[in-house]
């Protein structure tokens, strides 16, 4: 099978398609090497043409209070009191360096979602 770089909506469409029958392929088997190869031209078409913009960095913050069942409380503890969370929350402080390691190494919220990078 000829791979080719992946360039409109069609292409994109009929390279679906055969990601689907190969899919089930057994590793280490020749369709598995191509489905590996297919996903990448389709990961790369999809970077340029679907691109995700970066998440804000209070939205990445209220997503993982979410998640864990944090409180605002908890995020007083991790940025140094209730006043700092409360701004930062309403944006109305930025995340510091020093707010945004204790948020990774605590919360383990990636540094590329505080940073919006």
């Amino acid at each position: 099978m000829t791979f080719r770089t992946i360039k409109t909506q069609k292409d994109h469409k009929a390279a679906m398609k055969v990601v689907d029958r190969l899919w089930n392929s057994k590793p280490g088997s020749p369709e598995a090497e191509q489905l590996e190869v297919l996903a990448l031209l389709i990961e790369d078409y999809e970077k340029r043409h679907f691109p995700i913009a970066a998440p804000d960095p209070v939205e990445a913050i209220k997503f993982r209070m979410e998640q864990q069942g944090l409180t605002a409380t908890d995020l007083a503890k991790v940025l140094g009191g209730r006043n700092r969370a409360s701004e930062v929350l309403g944006r109305k402080r930025p995340l510091s360096i020093a707010m945004v390691k204790n948020l990774v190494r605590q919360w383990q919220i990636p540094a590329e979602a505080l940073l919006a990078i």
